[in-house]
């Protein structure tokens, strides 16, 4: 039973999904982490539910690409992307440390937020509108597993920057040894899987993924000190992003797959 509360809690924190409601106990919450892949196996299902209609009734490329990009939009409640826009503030600010996390904290959106949400968006919908074929697309789709699956490591591995919020609460209550083992284990799978599809989309996505999994270790410890849930959503975010950009490109360097 505790299990499946962990499920439960993992899809009623990272998605809008509807799921049980009941009081959150710490006991519940040690194994969440485990699941927090999952979401991005949804959005992953609902990209090949969609590439299959617009195949079936010639939906248009323009529609494809904009239903897709809304996607993990509409799955997560924007969730990551809230997270993405607060630390793009941060990280521009170019003040000190103390006043990043400040800026971390609060609400409201600048300009610097706008500006990467805008490029970050017109990439996304480009290399999107890229990815034409249903392989193609399953690798992006675990890609959204994957990115996933290395922010829960993050979670659980590296430094917080502050005793406090919600991605230090998960931290705190998980059991880091038996969600390590299963993030780990899931990934394993999900790349062996990727590059299963297609070895040259697969990986190029995983290495995509790896990459800015890299950079954001650095840059976070660099720039806060440690990783807060805004930081988190802002990886997520940003790997799934790089994932779509390599698999539009491995689709032309390998057209036929």
């Amino acid at each position: 039973m505790r299990i499946i509360k962990s499920f439960f809690i993992a899809f009623s924190m990272y998605s809008k999904i509807p799921m049980p409601q009941f009081q959150w106990k710490d006991e519940d919450m040690r194994y969440a982490l485990c699941f927090f892949p999952w979401v991005g196996a949804v959005i992953g299902a609902l990209w090949y539910l969609w590439k299959w209609f617009c195949d079936r009734f010639a939906v248009g490329t323009l529609c494809y690409a904009v239903v897709g990009t809304a996607i993990p939009l509409l799955v997560t409640g924007g969730f990551h992307v809230d997270g993405f826009l607060d630390t793009c503030d941060a990280l521009h600010s170019y003040q000190s440390r103390d006043r990043k996390l400040e800026i971390l904290k609060d609400s409201h959106i600048g300009a610097f937020a706008v500006i990467m949400l805008a490029l970050y968006g017109l990439i996304f919908l480009g290399g999107f509108s890229e990815i034409t074929t249903l392989r193609m697309l399953t690798v992006t789709g675990a890609g959204c597993f994957l990115s996933r699956v290395l922010s829960g490591i993050a979670v659980v591995s590296f430094p917080s920057a502050k005793q406090e919020g919600t991605l230090y609460l998960f931290a705190d209550k998980a059991h880091k040894r038996v969600v390590k083992l299963a993030l780990y284990g899931q990934g394993i799978l999900c790349i062996l899987f990727m590059l299963w599809i297609s070895v040259v989309a697969g990986g190029l996505a995983v290495a995509a993924a790896l990459l800015s999994f890299a950079y954001y270790y650095r840059r976070s410890k660099k720039e806060f000190g440690g990783i807060t849930g805004d930081t988190a959503g802002y990886f997520v975010t940003l790997c799934e992003g790089c994932v779509v950009a390599a698999v539009a490109i491995a689709q032309h360097l390998v057209p036929v797959v």
